[in-house]
């Protein structure tokens, strides 16, 4: 049973969310995916956390229990149970429709700013195709056996039953 969340922020699609620090990788998959996911400093305070979300329209994925007690956060916060990425990708792609081919490969995985494709400067590898920078911290991305590694596991969320956290069986 997940609590009663804000009807508004359910219907935005797609999704802005924000993952405390419990959930960074799922974090990083989910930018990976083309999700706009910002992530706060390790040992933010949970009262910020609930907050930060709220002005910014934004989920919050936690596996935290102890988030649901702020006042307010009901409303934002959205409790995983799983224990490790593919669980909490699965409830995710349950609870909030999650698509991972959404947009891959479209921003940062540092930052979360979107991507921006350039021409290949001076230097690069000839074999190098469909290069991007991130205009924020400079960090380039291209198409390499990583992307491929990261697209096989996107596309193994895409498809995969739902695994029901709770009973431990696929649906």
């Amino acid at each position: 049973m997940h609590p009663p969340f804000d009807a508004d922020l359910l219907l935005q699609q797609p999704p802005r969310l924000l993952c405390d620090e419990m959930l960074k990788g799922l974090a990083r998959w989910l930018r990976a995916a083309g999700y706009d996911v910002k992530m706060e400093p390790d040992g933010t305070a949970d009262r910020r956390l609930v907050e930060r979300a709220a002005m910014e329209r934004r989920l919050l994925l936690t596996r935290d229990r102890t988030l649901l007690e702020i006042r307010g956060a009901p409303r934002v916060v959205v409790l995983l149970n799983g224990n490790c990425i593919d669980e909490c990708a699965g409830e995710l792609t349950h609870i909030l429709n999650i698509d991972w081919l959404y947009r891959p490969f479209s921003r940062c995985l540092l930052c979360n700013t979107p991507l921006i494709e350039i021409d290949k400067p001076f230097g690069f590898p000839p074999h190098t195709e469909h290069l991007c920078i991130c205009p924020t911290c400079d960090k380039y991305y291209w198409r390499g056996g990583h992307v491929e590694r990261m697209s096989r596991r996107l596309k193994s969320w895409q498809a995969s039953p739902l695994i029901t956290i709770a009973q431990g069986k696929r649906s």
